[in-house]
């Protein structure tokens, strides 16, 4: 019996196709290793740079190290709502049959890496700012972000019916991407203790090479970390709702 919530829509077409969850289960399997390689060898050098190569900052001194796991969680965690919002829309346009997996998928991979960023924050701003939190756009935004991956799971827990918990969920990730330009661009709207864009500037980064490179390589570390996660958490997916289907064919057959 086939998953209702994984029924594409025949306009799809030729995306349908590549949606096939047979032939991802086949794409995923293949990829898996070689993203694990990567997610390790990117970790490895990008700490290797991070806490023992890279130069320590004049007036933060060893602390800057904590940016090279502060500042990749807060481009995660902001990549990952942006997957949300990918997903939602193809859910309420197409019905893609893996739009709804990826986005049950990736919320609490989101939900962890914004976590890390408001703890690993806390704990840079205590030594540097003489707080372990306040109330600027960015901290609150962030914030804001972490309630909305929570907002997502919960509907997605509150219906009974997986296609009325995939819509409702949608919405909510299409409306709380108008929080990603917010998170974005508030230490140029507002007044706030983080300093301006120095990496994703227009013209030369503002960094040192020798502290870009860890930072860079973190955040692949991270990125490629979120694909593996989220892979294996769709594959996962995919395992219970075809044991559900399964278990509703054997009862359906049984009344029968």
């Amino acid at each position: 019996m086939a998953d209702a919530s994984l029924a594409p829509n025949p306009s799809g077409g030729f995306w349908h196709g590549l949606a096939n969850p047979a032939r991802f289960q086949r794409l995923s399997s293949r990829l898996l290793p070689f993203l694990v390689i990567a997610t390790i060898g990117f970790f490895l050098s990008g700490l290797y740079f991070g806490l023992i190569a890279s130069p320590i900052d004049y007036q933060q001194k060893d602390t800057v190290r904590i940016m090279y796991v502060h500042v990749p969680a807060a481009w995660l965690a902001m990549a990952s709502y942006s997957t949300l919002a990918v997903a939602g829309f193809v859910v309420l346009v197409w019905r893609h049959p893996l739009a709804d997996v990826a986005g049950a998928a990736a919320a609490p991979i989101g939900a962890a890496f914004t976590f890390l960023a408001l703890a690993t924050g806390a704990i840079w701003g205590q030594p540097t700012w003489g707080t372990w939190w306040v109330w600027d756009a960015r901290l609150t935004s962030v914030l804001i972000l972490f309630f909305l991956f929570l907002g997502y799971i919960a509907i997605r827990n509150a219906f009974d019916e997986r296609e009325r918990a995939a819509k409702a969920a949608a919405i909510l990730a299409l409306v709380g991407a108008v929080n990603l330009p917010i998170i974005k661009f508030s230490v140029e709207w507002w007044n706030t203790l983080h300093q301006p864009a120095s990496v994703t500037r227009l013209g030369a980064p503002a960094m040192h090479p020798d502290m870009l490179r860890p930072l860079l390589l973190m955040a692949a570390a991270y990125l490629c970390l979120f694909a593996v996660l989220l892979l294996l958490r769709m594959r996962l997916e995919l395992a219970r709702r075809r044991i559900e289907a399964m278990q509703i064919a054997r009862a359906g057959a049984a009344e029968a």
